[in-house]
């Protein structure tokens, strides 16, 4: 009977695990320019690589000034040959600082989201 009981608790903690596998969020890997950096006015895009693969339509990058208003020229795109990776072209930048948003939902639906700052010189 004991074992019986432990190999149901070794089944249930296996489909836990896998359940647990199966919720992925798709997570930054690499910001360009990234969190708190100093760049030149020259800076064209933002880009942020993830972990997981994202759904273009639901996946997105904002970009604004010190006064909320948007420097983004386009909307985000994520890249149809690694939908790890998703960029938005920028206006021209002025000196100061500016915020990155970013909503990313995974191939698998889960939606995570976050932002972060940026200085031009």
């Amino acid at each position: 009977m004991k074992l019986h009981t432990t190999a149901r608790a070794a089944v249930a903690a296996l489909m836990i695990t896998g359940c647990n596998l199966a919720q992925a969020h798709a997570y930054p890997t690499h910001e360009a320019p990234g969190a708190g950096a100093t760049v030149t006015s020259s800076q064209k895009d933002v880009a942020i690589d993830f972990d997981d693969g994202l759904e273009p339509a639901f996946s997105s990058i904002a970009v604004t000034n010190a006064q909320g208003k948007s420097v983004t020229s386009s909307k985000a795109a994520v890249d149809p040959s690694n939908r790890k990776h998703m960029s938005v072209a920028l206006n021209p930048l002025v000196p100061g600082a500016y915020t990155v948003s970013w909503v990313a939902v995974a191939n698998d639906g889960h939606r995570t989201q976050g932002h972060y700052t940026f200085t031009v010189k």
